[in-house]
């Protein structure tokens, strides 16, 4: 009995710095790398979870934008580091459109990151210049068919969220329609306010001044309900179209191997952080739904937003190579 009591204590003393350290997460600074430069919806959104995270954790959490290639260049540089929580991505859509329409990827997005929360989830929503004729998407589809080859959508480049949005409401409802890609979101508004494009699916976060001050009208928003800043504007399927759910979301991930213990506790406290009341409010007014997910449920989204953009991709022939 005696020799089984010795090894039972030298095993828990051998258990016992595991079970401190991670007890004691974090007790050093987190650094949030965002895939996104500074200034944009994603940037704005992770520094305000930052602040808030380094509140529960009473550590600093850095912001660290290293924004490039589509988000492949910030998920090279969380890969290198090491999968202690204390390195964690914060991407976009991007994480999902990437596998499913590049042939060529420099890592295996599912097994190479582990999901720990969806943050938020920003719907689209189809605005035209303030001049243009059409007054309901259905408007938009009956002018498309009646000027074969005359309307023009703007987009933020191939392959881009707004793309993409737009290429699913052609599938959905036959409109002919042609693709005028911009080398950003914002170059790609400025021509729809001046005129030059009638048409953009554009994140309801950044459009949202421009819809406000009447320099963009909204048609429909691409989301399962309308939203708290936008209540008059319909949803596409309060419009008659089913099946056009679309959202720019942000997501937190972490390096593959990061123990899933630590990642379910990461997990709830960012809950904690997004159910917050003044954080809450700010996300809310940049038209953002504060999900704050469990890592289970970030997983299963990201692969049902892998499947839907890769048959969308394949049909409409859309590939980022």
């Amino acid at each position: 009995m005696h020799r089984r009591s010795m090894a039972l204590a030298i095993a828990a003393l051998a258990l016992a710095p595991g079970l401190q350290a991670q007890t004691a997460f974090p007790n050093k600074p987190v650094r949030l790398i965002v895939t996104y430069p500074p200034g944009g919806t994603v940037d704005v959104a992770a520094r305000i979870l930052g602040t808030k995270l380094a509140q529960i954790w009473a550590q600093p959490v850095v912001i660290d934008n290293r924004a490039g290639g589509g988000g492949i260049i910030g998920a090279q540089a969380v890969l290198s580091a090491p999968a202690d929580g204390y390195t964690l991505m914060v991407d976009a859509s991007n994480h999902a459109q990437n596998p499913a329409l590049k042939k060529r990827m420099p890592f295996d997005t599912l097994k190479s990151f582990a999901a720990v929360s969806l943050l938020v989830k920003v719907p689209s929503v189809l605005v035209v210049n303030p001049a243009f004729a059409a007054q309901s998407p259905k408007d938009l589809v009956a002018y498309s068919l009646a000027h074969p080859g005359r309307l023009d959508f703007a987009s933020s480049g191939n392959g881009s969220a707004q793309h993409l949005a737009a290429e699913l409401f052609a599938l959905r409802t036959g409109a002919k329609m042609t693709h005028v890609a911009y080398r950003g979101g914002g170059p790609a508004m400025v021509d729809v306010m001046a005129g030059n494009v009638p048409v953009f699916f554009a994140s309801l976060a950044s459009s949202l001044p421009f819809i406000q001050s009447g320099k963009l009208r909204p048609l429909a928003v691409a989301g399962a309900k309308r939203s708290p800043v936008l209540p008059d504007t319909a949803t596409f399927t309060e419009t008659g179209i089913s099946g056009v759910d679309v959202y720019e979301w942000n997501g937190l991930f972490a390096p593959a191997g990061t123990p899933a213990a630590l990642v379910e506790k990461i997990s709830k406290d960012v809950a904690a952080a997004l159910n917050d009341r003044e954080v809450k409010a700010r996300l809310m007014s940049l038209g953002a739904e504060v999900i704050g997910s469990s890592p289970r449920e970030l997983e299963q989204f990201r692969r049902a937003e892998i499947t839907q953009w890769t048959a969308l991709g394949q049909r409409a022939n859309i590939a980022l190579d």
